[in-house]
């Protein structure tokens, strides 16, 4: 929803100049419906600006300040956020598939019913980063801590996600499959409403101290043979 207390550019179709003319005033500004499709926005200070239905499709924020930036809807898959700065921003339904946050500052955002298939966080700075039924198919988020988070409906099948701390996380609806896992840890997680597919018996060790179902450790055993009745 549009925040009238902001100034509005509406239907623009953006550019690098015009951009440097908008921050050169200091004061937050209000996209709705722009095209910056491409557009360089890179080392920007943008800080608490809101984005609401613009393309912002291979746009390159590399370097930008996006402290506590509101994205709504908005349509950027293969943008660049790489060491930015987007410390509590919010993005809601928006499609950031192939985006790049590699280095990037995102301590306390969220992302709430957004697409990121094929994202890539490497070496981003996570506390307390908070994704609600999102898709991250095949995203890149080694290391990652979501301990004692709850996860509702959040697609994780195909991810890179060694050495991530899942200890205490509540999963509902949510999804595993074919996920790297290699060294994370699952101490007190809850898993029963999790689809753990792809997974092997030889995996199971992963799994020390979490909850499964029984339909979860049939599939498990099934591997032996073994039938659960």
């Amino acid at each position: 929803m549009t925040d009238t207390s902001l100034p509005a550019l509406s239907g623009e179709t953006l550019s690098r100049a015009r951009l440097e003319e908008i921050s050169a005033l200091r004061a937050p500004q209000n996209l709705v419906d722009c095209d910056a499709e491409g557009v360089d926005f890179s080392r920007l200070d943008l800080a608490l600006w809101r984005f609401e239905r613009c393309n912002v499709r291979k746009a390159d924020f590399s370097g930008a300040q996006l402290r506590g930036t509101v994205w709504q809807s908005c349509r950027g898959p293969f943008a660049n956020f790489a060491g930015a700065d987007v410390t509590e921003a919010a993005f809601a339904a928006c499609d950031l598939n192939n985006a790049t946050f590699r280095r990037t500052n995102l301590g306390e955002a969220r992302f709430t019913g957004c697409k990121l298939t094929g994202a890539d966080f490497s070496e981003a700075r996570m506390m307390e980063t908070i994704f609600a039924e999102t898709l991250l198919i095949n995203v890149r988020l080694p290391g990652h801590s979501f301990r004692n988070q709850s996860l509702v409906r959040v697609d994780l099948s195909q991810a890179d996600l060694r050495k991530a701390d899942f200890r205490g996380t509540r999963f509902e609806a949510c999804s595993l499959r074919d996920a790297n896992l290699a060294g994370c840890r699952f101490e007190g997680a809850d898993l029963r409403s999790v689809d753990l597919g792809g997974l092997r018996l030889t995996d199971a060790a992963l799994f020390r101290g979490a909850t499964i179902s029984r339909a979860q450790a049939a599939e498990l055993l099934a591997e032996l043979g073994l039938n659960i009745r």
